[in-house]
């Protein structure tokens, strides 16, 4: 029945914060749309052929989940690089990491892993495929 996902919801409490973390280190493309009930302007990452979108909190959209709070989120995505490139990507841009390298075990095959958390804590880890 379910074929992929199409785009999931973030909550920040640091709506600035968390668009530079996911574009300026992560490399993802902020957009903004319009869109809800009633249409206002909203934001969103995109990067392939997904988007997170962005409520902030305390001013989420409708319908939403039932308890939104920054930091619950435990995120994994695939680079596009190598990881020794993220790994750089993520020195220059002074991001700590939390773990890794390791291997984990993906959706479809084994993966290698770096763990940092975004400017809300979520848990945050990029992946190459091995």
């Amino acid at each position: 029945m379910i074929d992929h996902l199409d785009h999931l919801v973030l909550t920040t409490s640091r709506p600035q914060a968390c668009i530079d973390f996911y574009t300026r280190v992560l490399g993802m493309q902020l957009e903004s749309f319009i869109g809800g009930t009633p249409p206002v302007e909203r934001q969103a990452l995109k990067f392939g052929h997904q988007k997170i979108n962005i409520h902030v909190q305390g001013s989420e959209f409708e319908p939403k989940a039932h308890l939104p709070v920054p930091g619950a989120l435990d995120l994994c995505f695939i680079a596009s690089m190598p990881l020794q490139a993220v790994i750089e990507r993520l020195q220059q841009a002074e991001w700590p990491i939390v773990e890794g390298p390791v291997l984990r075990t993906g959706a479809t095959q084994k993966i290698r892993s770096v763990y940092v958390r975004d400017p809300d804590f979520n848990l945050i880890e990029i992946s190459e495929l091995v």
